[in-house]
Order: C-alpha cells, then structure tokens, then sequence
C-alpha cells in the first residue's frame, strides 16, 4: 500500500469544524483507519470511528478502484488538538487480534491546532440617519492584517490596519438595510464576527391588485424581505377575520418569508374584496394588503362581442350607402363611337390633299 494523498495540519478555532483526507493505493485495495492522539504527555494514540466524541466525528470512505477516507469534526474544543493519523493497510492478517502483520500499516499525520475563539462584541446605531456597524476583538491577537465587512457573498468594505476594533456606516434606516453582517479578521485562522439589523416584519404584497376569473383559483402572495425571518403568518379578509379556520376552499402554503392564500373556485359576491396578509418575528409584526377583484366568466369574452358588433355596425353603414347612391352617368355609346370615325375621314381628307398639292 502507498499513500497518493495525505492529509493536511491546519489551524482552527473552538466551535468551527475540520476536515482531513486521505487516499491510498494498492493490491488488493488497502483499508485506511484513522488514530488521534492527544498533546497530553500521558496520551496514546487511539483509533476514531463515526460517531466518535458525541457524534461529533463523521469518517466517510470509499473502497473502488482504490482506497479514499475523509474525517469531518464538527464544533471543535481544545481537546480536539494533537495528531491525526492515517494508517493504511492490505495486510491479510491487519486486523487479526492474535497475528501480527505481516505488512506493518503506513502512516501519514496530521496536526491540528485549535485556538480559544476570542469574545467579539457587536453592536449597531442609528447616527444621523445612518447606521454604524461594529466589532470590538477582546484581548490581544497577533497577525491581524486587516478587514472585511461582508453580507453574503458580497464584499461591502475592506482595509489594511491591525486594529481589534472596526466599523463600517450605511446611510439609511435599519427597515431598509436588515440582515446579517459579518466582520471578518484577516488573521490564521481567519475570524468572523456577526452583527444582525433586526427589524420588525416589512411585509409587502407581490400584487396590490389581483384579478381571478369565477370558478377558477385565485392566488395571493405576500414576502417579508427582512430580518429576521417570519415565524407566524396569517391572513384575514375584511368582514371574515382569520382564514385558517375558515371554509375548505382557503389554502394557505407559508414557508421562510413567503406566504400564498389560494382560493378555490371563485365566487363574485364572496370572495371580491381586500385581503390582508399579517407577519410575524421576534421584533413585532407587520402587514400588507391585496385587493381581489372576481370577473365573470364571460367577461373575456366582451372585447370579442365588442370587436364583432363594430364589424356588423361598419358593414351597415357600407351597404346602406351604398344602395342610396346614385348611378355615375355613362356616355352614349353610338357618340363615341362616330367621332374617332368622323376624325379619321377627316385626317385622311388632309392627307390627301397634301398629297395633291405636293405633285
């Protein structure tokens, strides 16, 4: 057996996770073991199998073409520091409790060090219409090479200096930026921080208006595009209260910041009117309203009608005037034939006597 991967030593922090692979060679197909020991003096190496530490050891492998072993450790405290080993081996006899091997197993460590998260303090305001993010490191790191301020995936700020404290400032209220930021120490290993704008629910209605035709299933919707997410959604409609509880035709599908009320086969008289969806979160609640409007089925059917009685109305008009205009008058035929007659005789008359008169 031989090794064509071998895992890597890193450096983290207590409650984040870590992860170690290992790959091997061989014929027959090696098996891969994985053995921990701690920095404890007194400590000897141990093996690890999934599950291990409270289930927080999650060992992953596969045995094809050739050997490939992963060892996951979720939320990792100072114990989880010292050496990991990965023994591979295709030795007959490896595991036999009274034989030794043959083959001894290869090895190949690892070191992982975790270091005490430090306590970051966060904390944003409200100054002069605009809101100041920040982070405040306790106790002294070294390495810090710099900054980031970051939502998501998206980079907001960056900079260079090596302070335990940073800030960054948003112009506007917290109802127009909510949601979770992060500031991000550039050290090794790297450390964030986590400052939450938390708002009351700023529902709004996909469509103020909607429209359905009867019979057919009307669909409100309404999202809550702030933070934090919503934890109850209700809807209401003016006169009726609550519509959980109300008659089967009411379906409310409500998942994350997103709520839909469908109502089956609509109804002009009931189901026409203002409809109110109601959010909320840990901070408050808040609503918005959609009006309904219901139209009869053959209400597409009157642009149509519309367009034919136009077309009848035009085709009238034609043909009545039609029949009441007068006849254009027409030439007797007999005149207009005599005189291209008449004018030829003439011409030739002409002709002649030229001819005469030029002998």
């Amino acid at each position: 057996a031989g090794f064509i991967k071998s895992p890597l030593s890193q450096k983290r922090l207590t409650q984040d996770s870590v992860e170690l692979y290992c790959e091997a060679i061989g014929s027959p197909i090696p098996e891969i073991q994985w053995w921990f020991e701690g920095n404890d003096p007194n400590e000897t190496y141990a093996q690890l199998w999934d599950g291990a530490r409270q289930d927080r050891v999650k060992i992953n492998a596969t045995y094809n073409l050739h050997s490939t072993s992963t060892i996951y450790i979720a939320n990792l405290t100072s114990d989880d520091s010292g050496m990991y080993e990965c023994r591979a081996s295709n030795d007959p006899d490896r595991n036999h409790l009274s034989k030794s091997p043959k083959v001894k197993w290869i090895r190949s460590q690892a070191n992982v060090f975790v270091i005490e998260r430090p306590d970051i303090k966060a904390h944003v305001s409200e100054v002069s219409g605009k809101l100041v993010l920040t982070c405040n490191m306790s106790g002294t790191y070294s390495s810090i090479k710099g900054h980031e301020w970051v939502r998501g995936d998206k980079v907001l700020h960056t900079d260079e200096t090596d302070s335990a404290f940073t800030s960054y400032t948003i112009d506007g209220k917290m109802e127009e930026h909510s949601g979770m930021y992060e500031c991000v120490y550039k050290t090794s290993p790297e450390i964030r921080g986590q400052v939450n704008i938390s708002v009351a629910p700023q529902v709004m209605a996909y469509k103020k208006s909607e429209h359905g035709n009867e019979g057919d299933t009307g669909v409100l919707t309404c999202k809550n595009p702030s933070f934090p997410p919503v934890t109850t959604w209700s809807w209401y409609k003016n006169g009726q209260g609550d519509l959980k509880n109300a008659s089967g035709r009411y379906i409310i599908k409500s998942s994350g910041n997103k709520t839909e009320l469908r109502i089956l086969k609509l109804n002009i008289e009931e189901d026409t009117g203002d409809y109110r969806c109601n959010a909320t979160n840990s901070y408050g609640s808040g609503d918005a309203t959609v009006n309904l409007r219901v139209r009869s089925r053959l209400a597409a059917l009157w642009p149509f009608l519309g367009i034919v009685a136009e077309v009848l109305v035009l085709v009238t008009i034609i043909f009545i005037y039609e029949k009441r205009r007068k006849p254009d008058e027409v030439p007797d035929d007999d005149d207009g034939g005599s005189a291209p007659l008449k004018s030829n005789a003439t011409n030739h008359k002409d002709k002649n006597v030229r001819q005469r008169n030029a002998n």
